[in-house]
């Protein structure tokens, strides 16, 4: 696999002189903490010089945090803010629905006094951060035999489900947000229609979401547990009762502790093998698959199993198409908050 060459970014302004050694003030928020983060521009790149995470509920809103971190590093002559939300951008304005307030670019602006503002998409911001990553933030799942440069798709299970893509234009990739996450699930088998209707009756709507997340993977958890009657061991009782739910049962699959914990693990490969197909398909993403977030990053060692693989090139007709598919781990923690200032500083 290439190093950085790989991801050439459609970015028109990296070229610019006005674009040299300024500084880019870049936030990844999220519903508990927001990293916070100082970059210079230099030579085409953005460099990393500080970072620092802040409690988001503890905030009336993100300028107010803004300004906390510049004070906190006494800094001066920001040209840019970059912002990564967890969640659709339009028209310079957001209102994620984890997070206790809105954003707004022009608000922002005026609270910061800084001119330029960017609001990004997450995922959007993960693809972007691709283009700052080399090959030892990847983890080959599936190396193709028979590569084809073309879209990329990313998909990121984390607190929610992020999708997005980058579109190869022949020369450049490009990458964009998708609300993918949000579509409807779909049963395949008499066991997922049981599953369907057991999410059915919790939230009415059942979308990808509802599976492929933290709280998703609590689903398929207590789904085994109350209707396909596995049992709860005493100890993961204690951890789910401690809020350590997550980290718990992928430790207990990792260590072949609990059947219940293995089932689970394993129930929401073949989900994650499924929805992949799914957003490889829609996008014709013959560049690649590239696996990000915090559950894909906990799950290293089964995604390098068959089950995860042989899941996701099962299809009617297109079997051909996706063995071809190159499958990546995205290792890199900071995808999206290096990507949100790649994006401002030279997009």
């Amino acid at each position: 696999m290439e190093t950085k060459n790989k991801f050439k970014l459609f970015l028109p302004a990296i070229a610019e002189e006005s674009n040299n050694n300024i500084a880019v003030v870049s936030a990844d928020i999220r519903s508990e903490v927001t990293y916070l983060a100082l970059y210079i521009t230099e030579n085409k790149k953005v460099n990393l010089k500080n970072e620092s995470t802040y409690v988001t509920k503890d905030f009336a809103s993100f300028s107010e945090m803004v300004n906390r971190f510049v004070s906190d590093f006494s800094l001066s002559n920001i040209s840019k803010i970059a912002v990564a939300v967890p969640g659709p951008v339009i028209g310079g304005k957001s209102v994620p629905l984890r997070l206790p307030w809105k954003l707004d670019a022009e608000e922002i602006k005026r609270d910061t006094n800084v001119e330029k503002v960017y609001l990004i998409n997450d995922l959007e911001a993960s693809a972007y951060g691709l283009g700052n990553d080399d090959e030892s933030h990847f983890l080959t799942i599936h190396q193709s035999e028979d590569f084809t440069p073309g879209n990329i798709a990313v998909l990121a299970p984390g607190a929610g489900l992020g999708e997005s893509a980058l579109f190869w234009d022949g020369n450049c990739l490009r990458p964009f947000a998708t609300e993918g996450g949000h579509c409807e699930f779909s049963p395949r088998t008499t066991e997922e229609v049981e599953f369907y209707h057991f999410l059915q009756k919790i939230y009415g709507i059942v979308t990808w979401e509802s599976v492929l997340s933290t709280s998703g993977l609590f689903n398929i958890y207590r789904f085994l547990r109350d209707v396909k009657q596995q049992k709860q061991p005493d100890w993961l009782t204690k951890e789910i009762d401690a809020g350590n739910f997550t980290q718990a049962v992928i430790n207990g699959a990792l260590e072949n502790k609990d059947r219940i914990c293995n089932m689970t693990i394993d129930t929401f490969l073949v989900y994650l093998a499924r929805e992949a197909n799914s957003l490889v398909l829609k996008l014709k993403a013959t560049g690649g698959l590239f696996l990000t977030g915090e559950i894909p990053v906990m799950l290293q060692r089964y995604l390098k199993n068959d089950l995860f693989y042989k899941n996701f090139i099962v299809s009617d007709k297109m079997e051909v198409l996706l063995q071809d598919i190159p499958i990546y781990l995205v290792k890199d923690e900071k995808t999206i908050i290096n990507g949100a200032a790649l994006y401002a500083a030279f997009s």
